[in-house]
């Protein structure tokens, strides 16, 4: 995720909340968990306002200094089942996990995209065993990345999904990718005419064809009109003339 993601670790997990979903993930860069708001741990639940780098608008008008009205935003169902969220002890806050520094080496083509290399590096790295029970059980089924299914991207559906499904947040939209694939569409569609322009094209040219030949045709039969014509005038005059030479002998 970007600087201005709403990014952040808790329990030895990283968490980022993006267009109204939360993902988890053991490694910075993941792959990332959809996590169900219901089983977002408490205590990032409870992160201030002010910490969200880039708040959604509904967070407008809430105090800073106070975690997001999620109750208010996720209705009464979800309020019932997470009865007591934002009411705690601040003294009775549990001690922040170690950071996986480790990680840091870790960067551009050297990041490993493969999860069993994640794990076999994090078993080898990070030795710190969460201890919220809902860290836990992400824990767990990140553990065997198998068994769980492609990521959603329905909000609604993610607001129901029980179990943490592998991806990536989805920080980008995919709008101006779809316009530039109609937009090679329609190009194509323009460069290849049509069977009904083709046969009209065929058409066209056969007439243009059929009328150069016929003018040919009409060409011809003048032309020897005309020299019939010609013969028969140079008859004529050979016809008028012979009468005078026989008299002048």
């Amino acid at each position: 995720p970007g600087l201005q993601s709403n990014y952040f670790f808790y329990d030895g997990l990283y968490w980022v909340y993006q267009q109204d979903n939360w993902y988890s993930s053991s490694w910075y860069d993941g792959p990332w968990y959809e996590v169900g708001p219901q089983y977002v741990p408490v205590y990032v639940l409870r992160v201030p306002v002010r910490y969200y780098r880039n708040p959604p608008q509904y967070f407008g008008g809430w105090q800073r200094d106070a975690p997001p009205r999620w109750g208010e935003h996720w209705g009464n169902d979800w309020q019932r089942q997470r009865s007591g969220w934002d009411r705690w002890s601040r003294s009775a806050a549990p001690a922040p996990a170690p950071l996986p520094v480790y990680q840091r080496q870790y960067s551009g083509d050297r990041y490993p995209r493969v999860e069993k290399q994640q794990q076999a590096l994090q078993g080898r790295n990070y030795r710190y065993q969460p201890r919220d029970a809902e860290v836990r059980q992400r824990y767990q089924q990140q553990a065997v990345p198998a068994a769980a299914a492609p990521l959603r991207r329905d909000p609604q559906a993610a607001a129901r999904q029980a179990q943490p499904q592998p991806g990536r947040p989805p920080l980008q939209d995919a709008r101006p990718q779809q316009q530039q694939q109609q937009q090679q569409q329609q190009g194509t569609e323009r460069r290849e005419p049509r069977p009904e322009q083709a046969r009209g094209q065929g058409q066209g040219q056969g007439q243009g064809q059929g009328q150069d030949q016929r003018q040919g045709q009409g060409q011809g039969q003048d032309k020897r009109n005309n020299d019939g014509k010609a013969k028969g005038q140079d008859k004529d005059r050979e016809d008028n003339d012979a009468p005078g030479q026989q008299r002048k002998k």
